[in-house]
């Protein structure tokens, strides 16, 4: 069973996205805004797969408040986790943004809240472990 990690400050979507991720697609999922938690799970190889909301309005690193572009850059900087899979989520979302944020960060993928296709998530989170796996392998 793959370990999803959600990266997410609004209490609702933490129960929606937890709620598709085990009943659809029965994932183990586990919950974080501390960076420094966040940031060792990932290196720790307990992850397989990262939901990171892009504007986190509670988190902060080395006493500075961080959002989810900044947690991503920080994960891709380490060896250890810059292999994992990543879904920035947002709920604003501009014309342009997908391109600027995953260019900007090394995201795998982008997905806008509130999610309406829990289906195509499902199949989206799937692929992207399916596609991890692989690279490993080879």
């Amino acid at each position: 069973m793959a370990h999803i990690l959600v990266v997410e400050d609004d209490p609702l979507n933490i129960i929606i996205f937890r709620k598709i991720l085990e009943k659809r697609g029965g994932f183990k999922v586990t919950h974080s805004e501390d960076v420094r938690e966040i940031l060792n799970l990932c290196a720790g190889g307990m992850i397989d797969l990262v939901i990171m909301d892009i504007s986190l309005t509670k988190s902060s690193y080395e006493g500075r408040l961080v959002d989810g572009i900044t947690i991503t850059k920080l994960l891709r900087e380490n060896p250890a986790s810059a292999h994992l899979p990543i879904i920035l989520a947002t709920a604003h979302a501009m014309r342009g943004d997908r391109e600027k944020f995953l260019r900007e960060c090394q995201a795998d993928g982008y997905i806008t809240k509130p999610i309406t296709d829990h289906e195509g998530f499902v199949e989206a989170v799937n692929k992207l472990l399916t596609e991890n796996v692989a690279e490993k392998e080879s």
